[in-house]
């Protein structure tokens, strides 16, 4: 299972948003991907702030 991969569901685990669930919606490169909250706001944000949940959207 690849844990960093586009329609992955991850908790945001810093920031003002911690503890927000997101959806992987585009890889930038090997540090930062671009998330979806759950209002649809797109941002870019940096792998190491993300844990990968088992689900997938």
């Amino acid at each position: 299972m690849a844990a960093i991969e586009e329609g992955r569901i991850c908790v945001k685990k810093m920031g003002k948003d911690s503890g927000e669930e997101v959806t992987i919606s585009k890889i930038v490169d090997d540090n930062f991907v671009m998330v979806k909250d759950a209002k649809g706001k797109e941002s870019k944000v940096s792998i190491r702030h993300l844990e990968p949940t088992s689900r997938k959207a």
